[in-house]
């Protein structure tokens, strides 16, 4: 049996973060955390590029431009949809999920979701910094890791 896994080292990688706008509170949170993710793991300030969209619904479309760019190993998708009284959560939610999933699976390079879908406000900033972590530090070591295993397939 062979085991493989992506290391953790994020030295000469060029990465593509997409991030949302809306409910910036929580998304300048996860790209705070994600920028400090990849630079503690060996990413260059310069081997970054930030692209900004409006919305969680935005996302599929910006990353899908980004992947067709060929200028990076990893796209990162970072946002936050949080429930409010309408349905509109629901098509937000679900169809930024699918349209970034698609992604993953069509493109030659990761594609990482890290776009926070909550209940509350509340619990967003919890996973924003607060006391459940930033899930955009999280997605950070997730791109690196995927990255360093399609190295190995």
């Amino acid at each position: 049996m062979v085991n493989h896994e992506g290391a953790l080292d994020g030295k000469g990688l060029k990465i593509a973060i997409i991030v949302s706008r809306f409910n910036s509170v929580v998304t300048d949170r996860l790209l705070s955390g994600a920028l400090d993710g990849l630079v503690r793991r060996g990413v260059s300030e310069n081997d970054i590029d930030i692209y900004k969209c409006p919305g969680a619904f935005e996302i599929p479309s910006v990353a899908k431009r980004v992947i067709d760019s060929k200028k990076h190993d990893v796209v990162i998708c970072l946002g936050a949809v949080i429930r409010g009284e309408t349905p509109h959560f629901d098509y937000v939610a679900g169809e930024s999920a699918k349209g970034v999933g698609q992604l993953s699976l069509a493109a030659q390079v990761p594609v990482v979701y890290g776009v926070l879908t909550t209940d509350s406000l509340e619990q967003a900033v919890d996973r924003a910094g607060g006391k459940s972590g930033n899930k955009g530090f999280d997605a950070a070591a997730d791109a690196i890791e995927m990255v360093n295993l399609f190295k190995h397939i």
